[in-house]
């Protein structure tokens, strides 16, 4: 059988595959293959968006080293990243396991856990900035005068502005977490819970021997995109801090953003974007191997 028939054979046998696949393609190679190929030339070069690139070489690549900015706002995304991540998946878990009691009200406890989720980042924005406005007149402020506790400055107080944002984010985010978690329990075998309580376990065991370690996937998904979604951050910070006070609160996408659309220097602004995809990408590489692992009781 020669080489052209065989070919045929296999295209006329898989032709309306290719065929379905063309559009997936056609679609993937414009969106993005080629923004992926445009943006790391163009990090190659000076352009603020009107005119011609101008080839400069490694000149953006060799200024990040230097800029001291880029760096800070690097060290801010992965601060907020510790603020955000671990309580962003603790707070998923525990409402998923208080809805999975499945006890009379859960439903429409799961509907008010999910309802920051599908708000408008700037509506729950608006609020939070009204909550921790930093004067006496906003809400934390009074309830902590209550104590006698003195006003605090929140948003304007290096210290304290990253974590109200990533509170922000947490409370934004955590609804969604609780599905994942939520389908994750639905899935643990009632086997393994009938057999530890026969054999007297606690809940407290019973927790961490069994359904923890069986959410092993499931913490593992959490951990990736909870990761991505805190080195993305950008409208808390676009909204309630402008990134500051004193660039505290400036985080990469944040930076990228005023590089490429404020200041228009879209090289710089490519070459920020390759260095958060570098981060991202390492992180996610460490996070395969320390949560990747399978579970299996069976």
């Amino acid at each position: 059988m020669s080489r052209a028939f065989r070919m045929k054979k296999h295209w006329n046998k898989h032709a309306m595959i290719y065929i379905f696949l063309v559009p997936i393609l056609v679609h993937f190679a414009i969106f993005q293959l080629f923004p992926i190929l445009f943006s790391l030339y163009i990090t190659f070069t000076d352009w603020p968006i009107i005119g011609d690139p101008q080839f400069i070489g490694l000149k953006n690549w060799i200024y990040f080293l230097s800029d001291e900015i880029a760096w800070k706002a690097i060290w801010n995304t992965i601060l907020f990243s510790l603020y955000y991540i671990v309580p962003t998946m603790a707070l998923g878990l525990c409402l998923a396991l208080l809805i999975n009691t499945g006890k009379k009200g859960t439903g429409f406890f799961k509907g008010i856990f999910f309802l920051p989720v599908v708000t408008s980042f700037v509506v729950i924005s608006g609020i939070w900035a009204w909550l921790f406005k930093g004067t006496e007149s906003g809400f934390i402020n009074s309830f902590l005068g209550l104590f006698g506790i003195e006003p605090q400055l929140f948003l304007s107080d290096s210290l304290q502005a990253m974590m109200v944002l990533a509170g922000l984010s947490v409370f934004k985010v955590c609804g969604s977490t609780m599905i994942y978690y939520y389908a994750g329990l639905q899935s643990v075998p009632d086997e393994y819970y009938e057999a530890a309580k026969i054999d007297g376990a606690s809940k407290w065991n019973i927790f961490w021997k069994i359904t923890f370690p069986l959410l092993m996937p499931i913490h593992f998904y959490v951990a990736i995109i909870t990761t991505i979604g805190s080195f993305q951050i950008f409208d808390s910070a676009f909204l309630l801090t402008s990134g500051g006070p004193n660039f505290s609160t400036t985080t990469i996408v944040y930076y990228l953003y005023q590089e490429g659309f404020t200041s228009l220097r879209l090289g710089y602004a490519s070459v920020l974007a390759y260095i958060l995809f570098f981060i991202v990408f390492g992180i996610s590489l460490i996070q395969k191997k320390v949560l990747g692992k399978e579970v299996n009781y069976k």
